[in-house]
């Protein structure tokens, strides 16, 4: 099974930053972009626009920011731990917030690493680069 990479974003300048900052690493993995909570949510449990998804084909990682439209990113995280489909799924929260309730909120919601974008380009891409390669080559995701 293909590794997917489920981007949660709803500005298309860091949209496009993250598509170039993994083909800047070779990062081949299809990405999945969903511009809002709501649809991030109906992606993952295959519902709405996304009903003709397997919902047993979930993505390898999440990449979620926090200020989403519709359903902000932290009721996202909350609602994928809550579910046992999805709970083990790595989030990457990646929000331009470095504030210390928002960071320890969400590791208190179960988020598995806590990136604030940069926002110089090159930072920009090195730090996409970085989660690329620790999430998808390096860490050893559970089988079951």
């Amino acid at each position: 099974m293909d590794k997917v990479i489920l981007l949660v974003e709803d500005n298309p300048d860091d949209v496009e930053l993250t598509r170039l900052a993994f083909d800047e690493a070779k990062i081949a993995n299809r990405l999945v972009v969903v511009g809002d909570g709501a649809e991030a949510l109906d992606y993952l449990f295959a519902r709405e626009a996304h009903e003709a998804r397997d919902p047993r084909d979930l993505p390898s990682i999440i990449l979620l920011d926090l200020n989403l439209p519709k359903v902000d990113g932290r009721e996202v995280l909350q609602a994928i731990r809550e579910d046992p489909r999805t709970r083990t799924i790595p989030v990457v929260v990646m929000t331009t917030s470095a504030e210390p309730m928002d960071i320890e909120g969400c590791y208190s919601l179960g988020a598995n690493s806590y990136i604030q974008k940069p926002v110089d380009f090159e930072q920009f891409v090195w730090a996409v680069k970085q989660v690329g390669l620790y999430w998808l080559v390096l860490n050893q995701a559970r089988t079951a």
